[in-house]
């Protein structure tokens, strides 16, 4: 699990949500047995969705983010619900590239050119969509143009994986800073100016972790906050409102799975029947598998 603190400046400027999803990141990659660059891309996108999730107002709505390019991860998609619930998946989870010239991962390399999907179903008869061109490929950048495009809000996204010698995570993270409607000029100074300072979350992550062993994940959490905005004026302080709990959660069942099939129609469902005699379907999200023998799938087609 990971915790997110939700927080709040002294004037109401600006509200921020802020989480280390190093637990979440790392069950994605063992489910989905990712390479370094794989998961340093879909951990970010899970983290950032995640955030994302929680702003949703009711506690059925579901956010989906995709990120679709012509490099070889090809697309990257992320589900976030209300609760703090995420699931997500890369296409191409063996990717590799070089490292970029500053030792990092290319996460923008294995995006290449495409575009950002943004869905939301808020129960309403026609879910809310907003697209644009990729920026960066880098995920924190795109989320950014993300808001002031589609949504005119002026945010900053700051998302993280670090991966240890092992390929498991070492550390993941993500923050997302957001103006409130009378947010004070100086305000918007003081974030710039600390935003400018601010050292790769990752490695303020890890400096908070190795000197908070034996805190509560909230503590820690809380911590980093406190280590972030440190510098900040008084007036612009940061205080916390909550701390919720977000977590990797497939919702897939044999029901759903029921109705992927169903949506192939008589002819093609009757073919795998008289053909085949069973089929065999996989969750995208989790990799769970679910088998359908022929009776199973004759009745499918009696409902048809």
């Amino acid at each position: 699990m990971s915790k997110v603190i939700t927080a709040m400046d002294k004037s109401k400027s600006f509200r921020v949500y802020l989480t280390i999803s190093t637990d979440m990141v790392e069950e994605a990659r063992k489910i989905h047995n990712t390479t370094p660059l794989a998961t340093a891309a879909l951990g970010r996108v899970l983290t950032g969705a995640g955030l994302m999730g929680l702003m949703l107002k009711n506690e059925n709505d579901k956010l989906t983010v995709q990120f679709k390019g012509d490099g070889p991860a090809k697309e990257i998609l992320a589900t976030a619900y209300k609760n703090g619930s995420v699931k997500g998946y890369i296409s191409n989870p063996n990717l590799d590239l070089p490292l970029k010239a500053d030792g990092h991962l290319d996460v923008g390399g294995a995006l290449g050119i495409g575009e950002l999907t943004v869905i939301k179903d808020l129960g309403l008869k026609e879910p809310y969509l907003g697209r644009i061109s990729l920026v960066s490929g880098e995920i924190a950048d795109d989320l950014t143009a993300y808001y002031y495009i589609s949504e005119q809000q002026n945010s900053s996204v700051a998302l993280g994986v670090k991966i240890a010698r092992d390929c498991s995570v070492l550390c993941s993270g993500g923050m997302i800073i957001q103006m409130l409607p009378d947010a004070q000029e100086a305000a918007v100074d003081a974030l710039e100016t600390m935003l400018g300072k601010m050292q790769p979350l990752t490695t303020t992550i890890e400096e908070v972790m190795l000197r908070s062993a034996g805190k509560s994940e909230e503590g820690v959490a809380c911590e980093l906050m406190d280590e972030l905005f440190k510098e900040m004026p008084e007036e612009f302080a940061v205080e916390k409102l909550e701390a919720i709990q977000m977590k990797w959660q497939c919702d897939c069942c044999e029901e759903r799975l029921e109705q992927a099939l169903m949506t192939i129609g008589r002819t093609d469902l009757k073919e795998i029947i008289d053909e085949d005699g069973q089929a065999e379907l996989v969750c995208q999200f989790c990799e769970k598998k679910y088998y359908f023998d022929k009776e199973h799938l004759e009745r499918l087609y009696r409902q048809l």
